[in-house]
């Protein structure tokens, strides 16, 4: 469970309605101005023009990724960079033992697809450079799919201010319609709300909503690139027969040092791709 992700959201919520029940007459927490603040037109403009807008700025294919996106966003034990640094030593071992086509069955056992085609680039006998090229493409389109999955809610993000705006317009006109001598002023105080509360959905399904979780997903994607470039290593040490200990020493450089001195500690999967 992504508990920083919910701690920040659901905080900076309650700080909001905390900060909306200000400013009653008597100086303290007034309950009932937080209902000042809800407004069914400046909802259906500002969220429902905003959401349409991200349907028609990306394809099916990546519309029906959004469940995926939020099963990543909370998930936090799918990278393990620890956990790999110890399989990829282990294989290590096995090579030296019983060489490479040794690891074939190892390799079959598998859960993570990449990690998996790595091993059997070796045990096929591939070229050196030729495997490395083809993980290292492999790590590149990966990251360049979740960078547009993360896109997508930058988009919602960017146009989700530009629709707060749109029904301020909205607000203003009726305001203005409202104006006219014939009609009575009767209508001022709703197309007002309006005009304001629209800006106030835009900033907040921007800032509160959509950018954390493409800020959440980019991180994701890289941890399990951390993940990905430490397999890339060590497959390619393994192949050229690196010592074991060597290779666990060569890996543990790509974590920070107290991830280092807790290794010792830290169990887990392989990691769970943010594709």
């Amino acid at each position: 469970m992504n508990i920083t992700y919910i701690i920040g959201v659901v905080g900076a919520v309650v700080i909001m309605l905390i900060g909306m029940m200000f400013g009653g007459e008597s100086g303290l927490l007034t309950p009932k101005q937080v209902g000042n603040f809800w407004d069914p037109a400046s909802v259906f403009i500002t969220i429902g023009c905003t959401l349409f807008i991200i349907v028609a700025s990306f394809p099916p294919s990546a519309l029906k990724d959004i469940p995926k996106h939020f099963k990543v966003l909370m998930n936090t034990k799918g990278n393990n960079p620890l956990a790999i640094i110890d399989e990829l030593v282990d294989l290590a071992q096995v090579a030296r033992k019983n060489g490479l086509l040794a690891l074939e069955e190892r390799g079959n056992q598998q859960e993570d697809p990449f990690f998996k085609q790595c091993i059997m680039l070796i045990v096929d006998n591939n070229d050196a450079d030729q495997a490395r090229e083809i993980m290292m493409n492999d790590i590149e389109q990966s990251s360049a799919r979740h960078e547009a999955g993360a896109g997508m809610y930058d988009r919602g993000s960017s146009v989700a201010p530009a629709f707060g705006m749109v029904g301020t317009l909205v607000g203003l006109i009726n305001m203005l319609k409202a104006m006219d001598v014939e009609s009575g002023g009767g209508n001022l105080g709703p197309a007002m709300a309006t005009a304001l509360v629209t800006t106030l959905y835009g900033c907040v399904l921007a800032h509160m909503i959509f950018g954390p979780i493409a800020n959440q997903l980019r991180q994701r994607d890289e941890e399990e690139m951390l993940c990905k470039l430490i397999i890339v290593e060590g497959i390619m040490s393994i192949q050229a027969g690196s010592n074991p200990k060597a290779l666990r020493e060569k890996l543990l450089t790509f974590v920070a040092q107290r991830q280092r001195e807790g290794g010792g500690e830290q169990k887990g999967g392989k990691g769970e791709g943010a594709e």
